[in-house]
């Protein structure tokens, strides 16, 4: 597995292992840069894996991804690539990438299905990030197709839990807000500013939920090509700052900065094909949050947080 000291992967791991999978290949990124292709080559020819899963990523909000769009292309380009052709090499038969719901058009139809995919512009906050995505599962695609291999992607929606980044500029919305509601609180802060009008509608999965909707992929002796991961619920940004603040406890008022973007107006997956096939997910957002709150305060205390 490529990317396990991360939220997603660190969840796979333990999804996979719950369900009685023992002989997991890990290597964190200090002993396995897969932007090497040398590297990425060599530890696929030398470990020879029955089945890879590709979680590892340079992932970022809307600040991040709008800083610096030459990174988040580059190295997500090299990591696809790298990998996947790594694995081909090596004999791996089974493979599974994941990407993001960014990969789909900026006005795409809502829920957005998979063949929503290259048929209009991108949101331009993400269009380096999902650029790189989309070539990430375009390869698994045609390898699948012109080689034989099984090799599938999955997009996940916006994502959240255990493990999360609560970096001050680079997180995602969700566990900005948590850290951000937390310090106030504790500051004793009057008000919390919230980017944006807070009307966009974003849909939610917990990194459990996604971890076991991997599982059962990977389960599957016909997966298709790509197939949308999500919870199928959408929440206003407004909205979520306000059960995040609920959870937390913050009793202050929460000002909106109207002058700083939105991102995509809407991004709803359609989770119709997952559902066929035999998922659903287990955690409402107001479960979710007030886990991964939990978490937070866990990691916050043990040192181990990512800030």
């Amino acid at each position: 597995m490529a990317g396990h000291n991360g939220m997603v992967g660190s969840a796979i791991a333990r999804a996979l292992k719950n369900s009685g999978y023992e002989n997991l290949v890990l290597r964190p990124h200090r002993e396995l840069d897969l932007t090497s292709q040398a590297q990425t080559e060599e530890f696929f020819s030398s470990e020879k894996p029955d089945v890879a899963v590709i979680a590892a990523a340079k992932v970022g909000g809307i600040l991040a991804n709008s800083t610096y769009p030459a990174e988040f292309i580059e190295i997500n380009l090299a990591i696809a690539l790298n990998s996947i052709r790594a694995a081909y090499k090596a004999g791996v038969k089974r493979l599974l990438f994941l990407g993001s719901t960014c990969i789909y058009p900026r006005m795409a139809p809502q829920p957005i299905p998979e063949s929503a995919l290259l048929t209009s512009e991108l949101e331009k906050t993400n269009e380096a990030y999902a650029i790189a995505k989309i070539a990430g599962l375009k390869l698994c695609e045609y390898f699948r197709k012109q080689y034989g291999v099984c090799y599938h992607s999955a997009m996940p929606t916006n994502l959240y839990g255990p493990g999360d980044n609560y970096h001050e500029k680079n997180s995602h919305v969700l566990p900005a807000l948590i850290r951000r509601f937390h310090e106030a609180k504790e500051s004793g802060a009057k008000s919390v500013v919230l980017w944006g009008t807070g009307s966009p509608l974003r849909e939610f999965l917990h990194v459990d939920d996604l971890a076991s909707a991997c599982v059962h992929l990977l389960s599957l002796e016909n997966p298709p090509d790509l197939v949308n991961l999500g919870s199928g619920e959408e929440i206003t940004i407004r909205e979520l700052a306000q059960i995040v603040a609920e959870t937390v406890g913050y009793k202050g008022e929460i000002i909106r900065d109207e002058t700083k973007p939105d991102g995509t107006p809407r991004k709803l997956c359609d989770t119709t094909l997952l559902r066929s096939l035999g998922w659903a997910p287990k955690y409402s957002i107001k479960e979710g949050v007030k886990a991964t709150y939990q978490s937070f305060l866990s990691e916050l205390k043990s040192g181990k947080i990512r800030m």
